[in-house]
């Protein structure tokens, strides 16, 4: 959309003065609840400012000179730029900006700004280029040169194509490995931990081919995740003692911090960088594959032996590069069972009703993430908890029917109106002698399995569906009964599993609120956390969907509206003066069955209706 001089005026405002400024009174609002520890200093924190101010600067400057215009985008620039800073970085501007919040919160010593808001940051610059400046770019300029990844070429790399693989991929690693050390054990020297990720560093210099740079790079960017959700996971099924590391071999010893239970499970970021070195390391010299391989293993049994990983930290790093050396074959695993479950409808007819098996995936998910939720905050809350539940249904439903409702979709459910009436039913909770807050933090933790787990009803209805994509990422539709056969042109075509993105994304969300759940984090930072990663997950799937009835609004899809409202609504809840933590949990039978009764009307309300009738919420598909 174009923007007069004075609309540019006031979009330099908000990014260049608001938005600064409203960072800086989150991160102060919110220190009362991120109980971590401080990092103060003067060399670093200048450091990352003064490099991520400057990195902010040439961005902008490039932009003006070689793309002719200013870094909005409402008004992007009319030529793609590929020079200056844009020549190592893809996004300098982004990239300096999250450098600039972290080194302006070490410089204040602010544990929120640094651990909290710095981090929300970066994803939500990255859900901003996934979620609308890449397809932007591609729609105006075709494809675009310049990416994270090579391209698939067996040319050698150019050396900015190597340079940018160090700073988008292996940097990362790198301050994630430092600060893993420092946070586990402040007092002891890190010489010896960087020796082990030299390797890794120089790993992108050693690539032959584009081909293997790209694989690298794949293979780097897919671990951390995959070690992030084992952090997250492995808390709740294995007692932390069995992951207490040993000194062995060396006589040094060090008092371990307050963190050092956090930071327990982590899988050893040391042993995945080494591995992921001697994969480059292999292809460059085949037959010495095996070498490289025996030496990361010494490498990552030094690290056992002398107390610096514990041993399922080092099994769980061997689990991590496992998976994500053959990230391909689970993708195409994955995307055969998404397929296959995106094309098993199934109903059955009694007269003028239709029962339809859709229906069972969402009140499945109804009836586990009540009954998880109910565990959490105690049987004697369950009154509060189901009333909003229910209310999240109603509001689903008469947020499609008034925002997206037609003469051929009569029952459909929005995501957003769940949230928004689940929300408001728990104002409904002092009633109960519930506080609203706990049944808003309850539900945010059992909302992403909720979320999940209906994700496979669109799958077997075919809403919330992708737009086309390559075969090798996309799924096919191909049942009749399938919304995308019924409503759209691409029968049989591959398509973005955007249903999976979500599973998988609320995967992440549901262990991070559960982890933070068993620490007792503060209710307000649950919530808040649950609806800003909600809405930033949200607002870059929509990029990736098809769906021809959602509406163009300023140049972004309504649910993209919805998702940045929904982090907006994220961040006041998290400000908002409520120190209650979470309580601890209290498994309970006695709450299966009301929970059992709701999963039941959740799958009669998403699974049966009348397809004969044309009244309103009569018919779903």
């Amino acid at each position: 959309m174009a923007l007069t001089t004075a609309g540019k005026v006031l979009y330099c405002a908000i990014f260049v003065v608001l938005v600064p400024v409203a960072l800086i009174g989150w991160a102060a609002a919110t220190a009362r609840v991120v109980h971590l520890p401080a990092i103060r200093s003067l060399p670093l924190g200048a450091s990352l400012a003064v490099t991520g101010a400057l990195l902010v600067l040439l961005g902008m400057r490039d932009l003006w000179v070689y793309g002719g215009g200013l870094p909005m985008n409402a008004h992007p620039p009319p030529r793609y730029v590929t020079s200056g800073a844009y020549r190592v970085l893809p996004h300098p501007i982004y990239t300096g900006f999250s450098l600039l919040c972290m080194g302006v919160s070490i410089l204040a010593g602010s544990p929120s700004g640094l651990w909290f808001v710095s981090p929300l940051v970066m994803m939500g610059c990255a859900a901003l280029v996934v979620g609308y400046e890449h397809h932007d770019l591609r729609n105006r300029f075709g494809p675009i040169e310049g990416g994270v990844l090579p391209v698939r070429e067996n040319s050698s790399p150019t050396r900015f194509e190597r340079l940018r693989c160090c700073l988008v991929v292996v940097l990362p690693w790198i301050i994630l490995c430092v600060a893993a050390y420092l946070l586990s054990a402040p007092n002891r020297p890190v010489f010896l931990d960087l020796i082990v990720l030299a390797p890794f560093l120089l790993a992108p210099f050693f690539a032959s081919t584009r081909i293997q740079l790209r694989s690298f790079a794949v293979r780097a960017l897919v671990a951390m995740p995959i070690a992030f959700a084992l952090f997250l996971a492995l808390p709740t099924m294995v007692p932390s003692r069995l992951f207490a590391a040993h000194v062995w071999i060396a006589r040094e010893r060090f008092e371990p911090s307050a963190l050092y239970s956090l930071m327990t499970f982590l899988p050893s970021p040391g042993i995945i960088c080494a591995f992921l070195a001697a994969q480059v390391f292999g292809e460059r010299w085949h037959c010495a594959r095996w070498l490289f391989r025996g030496l990361a293993m010494l490498l990552g049994l030094g690290l056992v032996l002398t107390g610096r990983t514990a041993v399922l930290c080092a099994l769980t790093a061997g689990l991590t590069i496992i998976v994500a050396s053959h990230i391909g074959r689970a993708w195409l695993a994955m995307r055969s069972c998404t397929e296959c479950l995106a094309n098993s409808w199934q109903e059955w007819r009694s007269g003028p009703v239709r029962l339809i098996n859709h229906g069972f995936y969402a009140g499945t998910g109804g009836f586990l993430a009540l009954w998880l939720a109910t565990c959490l905050a105690g049987p004697e809350h369950l009154a509060a908890i189901v009333v909003a539940a229910f209310c999240a249904v109603v509001g689903a439903a008469l947020w499609a029917q008034y925002v997206e409702g037609s003469p051929q979709l009569l029952r459909p459910y929005g995501f957003f109106g769940g949230l928004l009436g689940g929300t408001v039913g728990a104002i409904a909770g002092p009633l109960f002698n519930t506080s609203p807050w706990l049944v808003l933090a309850a539900f945010s933790v059992g909302g992403p399995l909720a979320q999940a787990l209906g994700r496979f009803r669109c799958l077997v209805q075919g809403c919330c569906h992708g737009a086309p994509a390559s075969s090798f990422v996309g799924i096919r539709y191909v049942h009749p009964r399938s919304r995308v056969c019924r409503f759209t042109p691409w029968t049989d075509h591959p398509l973005h599993p955007t249903p999976l993105y979500s599973i998988l994304w609320n995967g992440l969300i549901g262990l991070l609120l559960i982890r933070l759940w068993t620490l007792h984090a503060a209710l307000s930072l649950i919530i808040g956390l649950y609806f800003i990663l909600v809405g930033l997950g949200r607002f870059a799937e929509e990029a990736w969907r098809g769906e021809p009835q959602t509406r163009i609004l300023a140049g972004l899809r309504l649910y993209q509206w919805a998702a940045i409202a929904s982090v907006i609504l994220g961040a006041v809840f998290s400000v908002i003066a409520n120190d209650m933590p979470a309580p601890s949990s209290q498994f309970s039978w006695n709450a299966l069955v009301p929970t059992a009764v709701f999963g039941l009307f959740v799958s009669l309300a998403m699974g049966l209706d009348f397809p004969d009738s044309n009244r309103r919420f009569s018919r779903l598909a």
